[in-house]
Protein backbone atom coordinates (compact mmCIF):
# COMPACT_ATOMS: atom_id res chain seq x y z
CA UNK A 1 0.00 0.00 0.00
CA UNK A 2 1.25 3.29 -0.64
CA UNK A 3 1.48 5.93 1.56
CA UNK A 4 1.98 10.04 1.26
CA UNK A 5 3.15 12.22 3.45
CA UNK A 6 6.03 14.94 4.52
CA UNK A 7 9.49 14.70 5.51
CA UNK A 8 11.71 17.48 6.29
CA UNK A 9 15.50 17.09 5.92
CA UNK A 10 18.64 19.72 6.72
CA UNK A 11 21.44 20.08 4.13
CA UNK A 12 23.70 22.41 2.72
CA UNK A 13 23.90 23.45 -1.29
CA UNK A 14 25.94 26.01 -2.52
CA UNK A 15 23.88 28.80 -4.89
CA UNK A 16 25.94 30.29 -7.44
CA UNK A 17 24.50 34.07 -7.18
CA UNK A 18 25.16 36.35 -9.88
CA UNK A 19 27.53 38.46 -7.44
CA UNK A 20 29.45 35.20 -6.73
CA UNK A 21 29.77 34.38 -10.49
CA UNK A 22 31.13 37.97 -11.08
CA UNK A 23 33.38 37.49 -8.27
CA UNK A 24 34.53 34.30 -9.96
CA UNK A 25 35.07 35.46 -13.76
CA UNK A 26 37.01 38.63 -12.03
CA UNK A 27 39.46 36.33 -10.25
CA UNK A 28 40.30 34.81 -13.98
CA UNK A 29 40.52 37.87 -15.84
CA UNK A 30 44.15 38.91 -16.93
CA UNK A 31 44.85 42.67 -16.43
CA UNK A 32 44.10 43.42 -19.82
CA UNK A 33 40.83 41.88 -20.05
CA UNK A 34 39.89 43.03 -16.59
CA UNK A 35 40.57 46.56 -18.33
CA UNK A 36 37.80 45.86 -21.30
CA UNK A 37 35.27 44.09 -18.36
CA UNK A 38 35.01 47.13 -16.33
CA UNK A 39 34.67 49.59 -19.29
CA UNK A 40 32.12 47.76 -20.09
CA UNK A 41 30.33 47.81 -16.42
CA UNK A 42 31.32 51.63 -16.47
CA UNK A 43 29.10 51.75 -20.07
CA UNK A 44 26.26 49.72 -18.35
CA UNK A 45 26.10 51.19 -14.63
CA UNK A 46 26.78 55.01 -14.67
CA UNK A 47 27.09 55.30 -11.32
CA UNK A 48 30.69 53.10 -11.93
CA UNK A 49 33.22 55.64 -11.85
CA UNK A 50 36.24 55.65 -13.02
CA UNK A 51 38.30 58.77 -12.05
CA UNK A 52 41.90 59.26 -14.60
CA UNK A 53 41.66 55.81 -16.25
CA UNK A 54 42.55 55.79 -19.49
CA UNK A 55 40.99 52.87 -21.81
CA UNK A 56 42.74 54.43 -24.84
CA UNK A 57 45.83 51.35 -26.42
CA UNK A 58 48.11 54.46 -25.54
CA UNK A 59 47.68 53.60 -22.39
CA UNK A 60 47.86 50.23 -21.97
CA UNK A 61 50.98 50.79 -23.99
CA UNK A 62 52.36 52.80 -21.57
CA UNK A 63 51.83 50.19 -18.59
CA UNK A 64 53.24 47.62 -20.86
CA UNK A 65 56.25 49.74 -20.61
CA UNK A 66 55.97 50.05 -17.24
CA UNK A 67 55.38 46.10 -16.26
CA UNK A 68 57.28 44.13 -18.95
CA UNK A 69 60.02 43.52 -20.42
CA UNK A 70 58.84 41.54 -23.69
CA UNK A 71 61.32 42.11 -26.20
CA UNK A 72 59.16 44.24 -29.24
CA UNK A 73 60.29 46.04 -32.19
CA UNK A 74 62.48 43.05 -33.88
CA UNK A 75 62.93 44.26 -37.27
CA UNK A 76 64.40 42.23 -39.98
CA UNK A 77 65.26 43.77 -43.05
CA UNK A 78 66.49 42.50 -46.52
CA UNK A 79 68.34 45.03 -49.13
CA UNK A 80 70.75 44.83 -51.62
CA UNK A 81 73.53 47.42 -53.10
CA UNK A 82 73.69 48.55 -56.17
CA UNK A 83 72.08 47.98 -59.37
CA UNK A 84 72.07 43.62 -60.63
CA UNK A 85 69.67 44.06 -62.76
CA UNK A 86 70.46 45.67 -66.37
CA UNK A 87 67.35 44.12 -68.24
CA UNK A 88 64.86 46.33 -65.80
CA UNK A 89 64.80 49.91 -66.39
CA UNK A 90 64.47 52.17 -63.36
CA UNK A 91 63.12 55.54 -64.01
CA UNK A 92 65.61 56.95 -61.51
CA UNK A 93 68.75 56.58 -60.04
CA UNK A 94 69.10 53.55 -57.85
CA UNK A 95 70.81 53.03 -54.16
CA UNK A 96 70.83 50.19 -51.90
CA UNK A 97 68.07 52.42 -49.70
CA UNK A 98 65.37 51.91 -52.57
CA UNK A 99 64.95 48.00 -51.03
CA UNK A 100 64.92 48.41 -47.37
CA UNK A 101 62.19 47.56 -46.38
CA UNK A 102 59.75 49.90 -44.13
CA UNK A 103 59.16 47.93 -41.24
CA UNK A 104 55.51 48.78 -41.19
CA UNK A 105 55.17 47.71 -45.02
CA UNK A 106 53.12 44.42 -45.91
CA UNK A 107 54.84 42.40 -48.52
CA UNK A 108 52.52 43.80 -51.29
CA UNK A 109 53.30 47.57 -50.14
CA UNK A 110 57.31 46.81 -50.35
CA UNK A 111 56.77 45.53 -53.96
CA UNK A 112 54.53 48.26 -54.51
CA UNK A 113 57.22 50.53 -54.08
CA UNK A 114 59.37 48.93 -55.87
CA UNK A 115 57.20 48.54 -59.10
CA UNK A 116 57.32 51.96 -59.02
CA UNK A 117 60.71 52.56 -59.98
CA UNK A 118 60.35 50.03 -63.22
CA UNK A 119 60.01 52.56 -66.33
CA UNK A 120 58.16 51.92 -69.80
CA UNK A 121 55.64 49.44 -68.43
CA UNK A 122 51.91 49.54 -69.93
CA UNK A 123 48.67 50.21 -67.97
CA UNK A 124 48.22 46.19 -68.93
CA UNK A 125 51.57 45.28 -67.65
CA UNK A 126 51.19 47.59 -64.16
CA UNK A 127 47.93 45.89 -64.06
CA UNK A 128 49.37 42.00 -64.56
CA UNK A 129 52.00 43.27 -61.91
CA UNK A 130 49.61 44.13 -59.30
CA UNK A 131 47.64 41.24 -59.46
CA UNK A 132 50.67 38.95 -59.49
CA UNK A 133 51.80 40.60 -56.30
CA UNK A 134 48.44 40.40 -54.47
CA UNK A 135 48.43 36.86 -54.86
CA UNK A 136 51.75 36.03 -53.17
CA UNK A 137 50.81 33.99 -49.70
CA UNK A 138 51.89 35.08 -46.17
CA UNK A 139 55.06 33.14 -47.52
CA UNK A 140 55.98 35.08 -50.41
CA UNK A 141 54.72 32.64 -53.17
CA UNK A 142 52.86 32.09 -55.73
CA UNK A 143 49.09 30.76 -55.55
CA UNK A 144 48.11 31.06 -58.98
CA UNK A 145 49.59 29.60 -62.09
CA UNK A 146 50.58 31.49 -64.92
CA UNK A 147 48.44 29.86 -67.31
CA UNK A 148 45.10 30.70 -64.91
CA UNK A 149 46.03 34.43 -64.59
CA UNK A 150 46.48 34.35 -68.21
CA UNK A 151 43.17 33.08 -68.40
CA UNK A 152 41.53 35.34 -65.48
CA UNK A 153 42.89 38.42 -66.69
CA UNK A 154 42.48 37.39 -70.59
CA UNK A 155 46.27 38.74 -71.34
CA UNK A 156 48.86 37.09 -73.10
CA UNK A 157 50.78 34.42 -71.50
CA UNK A 158 53.81 35.35 -72.68
CA UNK A 159 53.02 39.17 -70.72
CA UNK A 160 52.04 37.03 -67.85
CA UNK A 161 55.60 35.42 -68.04
CA UNK A 162 57.49 38.37 -68.78
CA UNK A 163 55.85 40.15 -65.41
CA UNK A 164 56.72 37.47 -63.38
CA UNK A 165 59.83 37.43 -64.51
CA UNK A 166 60.13 41.16 -63.74
CA UNK A 167 58.69 40.67 -59.82
CA UNK A 168 61.26 38.01 -59.35
CA UNK A 169 63.70 40.35 -59.53
CA UNK A 170 62.37 42.56 -56.74
CA UNK A 171 63.56 42.12 -52.99
CA UNK A 172 63.13 40.14 -51.16
CA UNK A 173 64.96 37.64 -53.23
CA UNK A 174 63.20 34.18 -54.01
CA UNK A 175 60.10 36.34 -54.28
CA UNK A 176 56.78 34.98 -55.93
CA UNK A 177 58.36 31.00 -56.63
CA UNK A 178 55.76 28.66 -56.81
CA UNK A 179 58.04 26.10 -54.86
CA UNK A 180 60.54 25.41 -52.58
CA UNK A 181 62.88 24.64 -54.84
CA UNK A 182 61.88 27.56 -57.42
CA UNK A 183 62.36 29.81 -54.39
CA UNK A 184 66.13 28.50 -53.66
CA UNK A 185 67.02 28.13 -56.84
CA UNK A 186 65.86 31.96 -57.95
CA UNK A 187 68.41 33.29 -55.05
CA UNK A 188 71.38 31.39 -55.95
CA UNK A 189 70.88 32.25 -59.66
CA UNK A 190 70.12 36.54 -58.57
CA UNK A 191 73.94 35.58 -56.08
CA UNK A 192 75.68 33.66 -59.21
CA UNK A 193 76.06 30.72 -57.43
CA UNK A 194 73.89 28.49 -59.48
CA UNK A 195 76.01 26.11 -61.19
CA UNK A 196 74.97 22.72 -62.33
CA UNK A 197 75.85 21.00 -59.29
CA UNK A 198 74.08 22.89 -56.81
CA UNK A 199 71.25 23.26 -59.09
CA UNK A 200 70.92 19.62 -59.13
CA UNK A 201 71.22 19.30 -54.86
CA UNK A 202 68.10 21.39 -54.73
CA UNK A 203 66.42 20.18 -57.17
CA UNK A 204 66.95 16.48 -56.45
CA UNK A 205 68.08 15.97 -53.30
CA UNK A 206 66.36 18.49 -50.32
CA UNK A 207 65.00 15.55 -48.42
CA UNK A 208 68.56 14.41 -48.18
CA UNK A 209 70.31 17.33 -47.63
CA UNK A 210 67.39 17.99 -44.56
CA UNK A 211 68.34 14.39 -43.04
CA UNK A 212 71.99 15.04 -43.40
CA UNK A 213 72.95 12.20 -45.90
CA UNK A 214 75.90 13.96 -47.25
CA UNK A 215 77.03 10.66 -48.99
CA UNK A 216 74.33 9.89 -50.68
CA UNK A 217 73.93 13.05 -52.17
CA UNK A 218 77.84 12.92 -52.81
CA UNK A 219 77.45 9.41 -54.49
CA UNK A 220 74.12 10.34 -56.61
CA UNK A 221 76.09 13.68 -57.67
CA UNK A 222 79.34 11.71 -58.66
CA UNK A 223 81.20 14.26 -56.61
CA UNK A 224 82.79 14.36 -52.74
CA UNK A 225 81.90 14.79 -49.40
CA UNK A 226 83.75 18.31 -49.36
CA UNK A 227 82.04 20.15 -52.15
CA UNK A 228 78.61 18.60 -50.84
CA UNK A 229 79.51 20.33 -47.60
CA UNK A 230 80.43 23.55 -49.43
CA UNK A 231 76.96 23.62 -51.37
CA UNK A 232 75.03 22.42 -48.43
CA UNK A 233 76.10 25.56 -46.10
CA UNK A 234 75.22 27.84 -48.89
CA UNK A 235 71.99 26.64 -49.38
CA UNK A 236 71.01 26.77 -45.50
CA UNK A 237 72.18 30.33 -45.34
CA UNK A 238 69.29 30.95 -47.98
CA UNK A 239 65.62 32.43 -46.93
CA UNK A 240 62.78 29.52 -47.83
CA UNK A 241 60.07 31.96 -46.54
CA UNK A 242 60.80 35.40 -48.44
CA UNK A 243 58.05 37.34 -47.68
CA UNK A 244 57.66 35.97 -43.77
CA UNK A 245 59.00 39.50 -42.66
CA UNK A 246 55.86 41.28 -43.65
CA UNK A 247 53.80 39.06 -42.22
CA UNK A 248 53.07 41.84 -39.44
CA UNK A 249 50.43 40.60 -36.48
CA UNK A 250 49.09 42.74 -33.91
CA UNK A 251 51.44 43.69 -31.53
CA UNK A 252 50.63 41.97 -27.99
CA UNK A 253 51.22 44.22 -25.01
CA UNK A 254 51.24 42.39 -21.63
CA UNK A 255 50.55 43.59 -18.44
CA UNK A 256 52.54 42.15 -15.34
CA UNK A 257 49.66 41.81 -13.14
CA UNK A 258 52.09 40.82 -10.07
CA UNK A 259 56.02 42.74 -9.76
CA UNK A 260 58.39 40.86 -7.31
CA UNK A 261 61.46 43.41 -5.85
CA UNK A 262 64.07 42.66 -4.20
CA UNK A 263 64.99 45.06 -1.14
CA UNK A 264 67.26 44.39 1.46
CA UNK A 265 67.74 40.76 0.90
CA UNK A 266 63.72 40.32 0.48
CA UNK A 267 61.60 39.73 -1.95
CA UNK A 268 58.89 41.69 -1.97
CA UNK A 269 55.43 41.30 -3.44
CA UNK A 270 53.40 43.92 -5.00
CA UNK A 271 49.97 43.75 -7.09
CA UNK A 272 50.31 45.86 -10.28
CA UNK A 273 46.34 47.80 -9.37
CA UNK A 274 46.09 49.37 -12.44
CA UNK A 275 42.34 49.08 -12.03
CA UNK A 276 40.47 48.08 -8.34
CA UNK A 277 42.51 51.41 -6.74
CA UNK A 278 40.52 53.12 -9.22
CA UNK A 279 37.10 52.06 -9.48
CA UNK A 280 34.32 54.36 -7.28
CA UNK A 281 31.17 55.51 -6.88
CA UNK A 282 30.42 58.41 -8.43
CA UNK A 283 29.76 61.11 -5.89
CA UNK A 284 26.92 62.74 -7.64
CA UNK A 285 24.60 59.93 -7.32
CA UNK A 286 25.38 59.18 -4.04
CA UNK A 287 24.44 63.13 -3.06
CA UNK A 288 21.63 61.75 -5.43
CA UNK A 289 20.30 58.71 -3.25
CA UNK A 290 20.25 60.77 0.15
CA UNK A 291 18.22 63.97 -1.48
CA UNK A 292 15.79 61.69 -3.72
CA UNK A 293 12.54 60.61 -1.87
CA UNK A 294 11.67 57.56 -2.71
CA UNK A 295 10.85 56.71 -6.04
CA UNK A 296 11.02 54.58 -8.80
CA UNK A 297 14.50 56.37 -9.90
CA UNK A 298 15.98 56.61 -6.49
CA UNK A 299 15.08 52.32 -6.39
CA UNK A 300 16.71 52.40 -9.64
CA UNK A 301 20.55 54.27 -8.46
CA UNK A 302 20.13 52.14 -5.42
CA UNK A 303 20.24 48.57 -7.50
CA UNK A 304 23.07 50.31 -9.92
CA UNK A 305 25.37 51.61 -6.27
CA UNK A 306 24.79 47.86 -5.28
CA UNK A 307 26.52 46.28 -8.29
CA UNK A 308 29.23 48.77 -8.04
CA UNK A 309 29.73 47.85 -4.39
CA UNK A 310 29.92 44.36 -5.36
CA UNK A 311 32.29 44.83 -8.09
CA UNK A 312 34.73 46.97 -5.93
CA UNK A 313 34.73 44.41 -2.94
CA UNK A 314 35.54 41.56 -5.76
CA UNK A 315 38.26 43.36 -7.28
CA UNK A 316 39.74 44.08 -3.24
CA UNK A 317 39.31 39.77 -3.22
CA UNK A 318 40.86 39.38 -6.27
CA UNK A 319 43.83 41.61 -5.19
CA UNK A 320 44.17 40.11 -2.03
CA UNK A 321 43.98 36.50 -3.69
CA UNK A 322 46.78 37.34 -5.88
CA UNK A 323 48.66 38.73 -2.97
CA UNK A 324 48.11 35.78 -1.35
CA UNK A 325 48.95 33.37 -4.17
CA UNK A 326 51.79 35.15 -5.21
CA UNK A 327 53.75 35.29 -1.96
CA UNK A 328 53.54 31.72 -1.50
CA UNK A 329 54.87 30.69 -4.92
CA UNK A 330 57.76 33.21 -4.75
CA UNK A 331 58.53 31.47 -0.76
CA UNK A 332 58.50 28.56 -2.26
CA UNK A 333 60.65 29.17 -4.89
CA UNK A 334 63.24 31.16 -3.35
CA UNK A 335 66.36 29.18 -5.08
CA UNK A 336 64.93 30.08 -7.96
CA UNK A 337 64.95 34.10 -7.57
CA UNK A 338 68.40 33.25 -5.70
CA UNK A 339 70.23 31.24 -8.40
CA UNK A 340 68.33 31.00 -11.46
CA UNK A 341 65.93 28.15 -13.49
CA UNK A 342 68.18 25.56 -12.19
CA UNK A 343 66.84 25.63 -8.82
CA UNK A 344 63.71 25.74 -9.83
CA UNK A 345 61.35 23.54 -7.62
CA UNK A 346 58.55 21.45 -8.81
CA UNK A 347 55.27 22.39 -6.86
CA UNK A 348 51.53 21.88 -7.73
CA UNK A 349 48.24 24.11 -7.19
CA UNK A 350 46.98 21.66 -4.32
CA UNK A 351 50.44 23.04 -2.23
CA UNK A 352 49.88 26.21 -2.61
CA UNK A 353 46.02 25.53 -1.88
CA UNK A 354 47.08 24.48 0.84
CA UNK A 355 49.90 26.64 2.38
CA UNK A 356 47.50 29.95 1.43
CA UNK A 357 43.85 27.91 3.08
CA UNK A 358 42.29 28.77 -0.83
CA UNK A 359 40.87 26.10 -2.28
CA UNK A 360 42.57 24.75 -5.19
CA UNK A 361 40.05 25.73 -8.05
CA UNK A 362 40.12 29.35 -6.62
CA UNK A 363 44.60 28.82 -6.89
CA UNK A 364 43.68 27.92 -10.79
CA UNK A 365 41.69 30.38 -11.34
CA UNK A 366 43.59 32.52 -9.73
CA UNK A 367 47.36 31.93 -11.53
CA UNK A 368 45.14 31.47 -14.90
CA UNK A 369 46.01 34.31 -17.50
CA UNK A 370 48.51 36.02 -15.22
CA UNK A 371 52.09 37.41 -15.45
CA UNK A 372 54.66 38.48 -12.60
CA UNK A 373 57.25 39.96 -13.08
CA UNK A 374 60.81 39.61 -11.35
CA UNK A 375 64.16 40.28 -11.32
CA UNK A 376 64.94 37.29 -13.81
CA UNK A 377 62.12 38.50 -16.26
CA UNK A 378 58.55 38.07 -16.99
CA UNK A 379 56.84 34.82 -16.29
CA UNK A 380 53.12 33.56 -16.55
CA UNK A 381 52.41 32.44 -13.31
CA UNK A 382 51.48 28.77 -14.02
CA UNK A 383 54.75 28.54 -15.07
CA UNK A 384 56.42 27.95 -11.63
CA UNK A 385 53.72 24.98 -11.30
CA UNK A 386 55.76 22.38 -13.46
CA UNK A 387 56.19 17.98 -13.06
CA UNK A 388 58.27 16.59 -9.94
CA UNK A 389 61.82 14.62 -11.30
CA UNK A 390 63.37 12.72 -8.40
CA UNK A 391 67.71 12.98 -8.32
CA UNK A 392 70.29 10.70 -7.19
CA UNK A 393 70.20 12.29 -3.60
CA UNK A 394 66.28 11.85 -3.25
CA UNK A 395 65.32 15.73 -3.49
CA UNK A 396 62.76 17.01 -6.30
CA UNK A 397 63.78 18.71 -9.74
CA UNK A 398 61.82 20.11 -11.97
CA UNK A 399 61.40 19.11 -15.71
CA UNK A 400 62.05 22.66 -16.58
CA UNK A 401 65.40 23.06 -14.92
CA UNK A 402 65.85 19.37 -16.52
CA UNK A 403 64.88 21.30 -20.11
CA UNK A 404 67.36 23.99 -18.92
CA UNK A 405 70.23 21.22 -18.47
CA UNK A 406 69.10 19.59 -21.55
CA UNK A 407 69.69 23.11 -23.50
CA UNK A 408 72.53 23.58 -22.21
CA UNK A 409 74.52 20.43 -22.89
CA UNK A 410 73.14 20.71 -27.01
CA UNK A 411 74.35 24.33 -27.27
CA UNK A 412 78.13 23.54 -25.90
CA UNK A 413 78.51 20.39 -27.45
CA UNK A 414 81.11 19.59 -30.79
CA UNK A 415 78.67 20.23 -33.66
CA UNK A 416 80.89 17.80 -35.25
CA UNK A 417 79.94 14.73 -33.14
CA UNK A 418 76.61 16.00 -31.62
CA UNK A 419 75.39 14.31 -28.12
CA UNK A 420 72.54 11.42 -28.73
CA UNK A 421 69.83 11.35 -26.63
CA UNK A 422 71.14 8.45 -24.97
CA UNK A 423 74.51 10.62 -24.34
CA UNK A 424 72.83 13.49 -22.58
CA UNK A 425 70.86 10.80 -20.84
CA UNK A 426 73.95 8.94 -19.71
CA UNK A 427 75.90 12.68 -19.25
CA UNK A 428 72.36 13.76 -16.62
CA UNK A 429 72.63 10.79 -15.05
CA UNK A 430 75.96 11.82 -14.20
CA UNK A 431 75.00 15.13 -12.72
CA UNK A 432 72.61 13.12 -10.31
CA UNK A 433 69.33 14.09 -12.56
CA UNK A 434 67.85 10.23 -13.66
CA UNK A 435 65.33 10.55 -16.85
CA UNK A 436 64.62 8.26 -19.61
CA UNK A 437 66.27 8.59 -23.44
CA UNK A 438 62.20 8.99 -24.13
CA UNK A 439 62.06 11.56 -21.67
CA UNK A 440 65.05 13.25 -22.93
CA UNK A 441 63.95 12.66 -26.81
CA UNK A 442 60.91 14.66 -25.51
CA UNK A 443 62.04 17.19 -23.86
CA UNK A 444 64.75 18.13 -26.76
CA UNK A 445 61.67 18.13 -29.39
CA UNK A 446 59.64 20.33 -26.47
CA UNK A 447 63.09 22.90 -27.20
CA UNK A 448 62.76 22.41 -30.76
CA UNK A 449 66.15 20.76 -31.41
CA UNK A 450 66.33 17.84 -34.25
CA UNK A 451 68.21 14.99 -33.58
CA UNK A 452 71.98 14.16 -33.28
CA UNK A 453 71.96 12.88 -36.69
CA UNK A 454 70.42 16.12 -38.89
CA UNK A 455 72.37 18.09 -36.32
CA UNK A 456 75.90 17.15 -36.92
CA UNK A 457 78.15 19.46 -39.05
CA UNK A 458 80.73 17.93 -41.62
CA UNK A 459 84.00 19.11 -41.79
CA UNK A 460 85.21 21.19 -45.02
Amino acid sequence: MIRYGLQQEQGFKLVMTPELRQAITILQYSSADLISYLHEQANDNPVIDLPEFNMSIGSIKEEAERFSQKDRGELLEHYRGGEKYPSVQRANPVTFLDFVANPNDTLFEHLNRQLGLVSGLTNSQRMVAWYLIGNLNEMGYLELDVPTVASLLDVPLAEIEDMLLVIQSFDPPGIASYSLEECLLLQLQLAGMDDECIVRMVSNHLADLANNRIQKIADALEIGRREVIQMADRIRKLNPCPGAAFAHKEQQYIIADITVEKANGEYLVLINDISASRVEINPFYRQMMQDLPNSETKRFIHEKMNTAKWLINSLKQRRLTLLRVAKAIVEKQQDFFEHGVYFLKPITQKEIAEKTGLHESTVSRAVSNKFIQTPRGLFELKFFFTSSLTSADGEAASSESAKKRIKKLIDDEDKRKPLSDQAITTLLGKEGLYLSRRTVAKYREELRYLSSAKRKKFEV
